[in-house]
């Protein structure tokens, strides 16, 4: 059997502040230990611009200071850190996350649905789904709004993956309950970790939801951090049940889809 302790960061970024933003991670992780913990979509950098430039002007190719970071809070807490980033790459920039170990980059996922002005913002993510292997645990990674998209989640649970991490900046009020039906429907655990706080700029003023949340693969809510308060939490969870895809004898989430009938345009 596999047992893990997995995590998440509930964090209130200052905007353009990135040394900051590090600190504040730094206060919270005093002591803690982690085999997996997940940092909000962002989290170094803020989320509400207003112009192409100013994103620009914070991003970073994968190997900068954020990586750094991340890399010096994997020592910390001996754990694989999972966070996002604005990521530079040629002349395109991704709102990306990043899979850190204390031996450096282990991943990089670039979000592939983007929300309300990000496309003013971000490129569209252009890599193939990946899940990582840490552990022996299949490592899947989504950000945001990606969760609004149910072939998000199924196509990385086919792909093998026992846990989805998933830094996000929610606004909308719904995420924390549909992951209870994303993680049920695929027999996955799911790591959501959230922001707190407004960040009014320009036209825009984000409230953001808190509410980070560890879900079971049988929709149990193992853990929910409160919705303004920045938080930590860690808790245990074994693997041997999420592998197995049955529901009962007969029923099987993924052999008893019927995809030779299923239409799509």
């Amino acid at each position: 059997m596999i047992d893990m302790k997995v995590g998440y960061i509930q964090t209130y970024p200052v905007f353009g502040e990135k040394k900051k933003n590090f600190e504040q991670v730094n206060s919270l992780i005093f002591n803690k230990r982690a085999d997996i913990l997940v940092l909000p979509e962002l989290f170094a950098t803020g989320y509400n611009f207003t112009s192409k430039r100013e994103a620009n002007d914070l991003a970073e190719k994968t190997e900068g200071m954020t990586a750094e970071f991340m890399k010096d809070l994997a020592k910390k807490t001996k754990s694989l850190v999972i966070g996002g980033y604005i990521e530079k790459y040629k002349d395109n920039l991704y709102n990306s996350a990043m899979m850190v170990s204390e031996k450096g980059i282990e991943g990089n996922y670039r979000k592939i649905h983007l929300y309300y002005k990000e496309k003013l913002w971000f490129n569209h993510g252009d890599l193939p789904l990946e899940v990582y292997q840490f552990k022996e645990v299949n490592i899947g990674v989504m950000i945001c709004f990606d969760w609004f998209f149910p072939e998000m989640v199924r196509s990385l649970a086919l792909l093998n993956a026992d846990i989805i991490a998933h830094p996000a900046n929610l606004v909308l009020p719904y995420c924390q309950n549909a992951m209870i039906t994303r993680c049920l429907e695929n027999k996955v655990y799911a790591i959501t970790s959230n922001r707190i706080g407004a960040e009014k700029r320009g036209k825009d003023n984000f409230q953001f939801t808190g509410k980070s949340q560890i879900t079971s693969y049988d929709g149990k809510v193992l853990s929910s951090a409160p919705e303004d308060e920045i938080f930590i939490d860690i808790v245990d969870i074994e693997l041997e049940n999420v592998r197995d895809k049955f529901i009962n004898t007969y029923n099987n989430i993924f052999e008893d889809r019927r995809t030779a009938l299923y239409k799509t345009k």
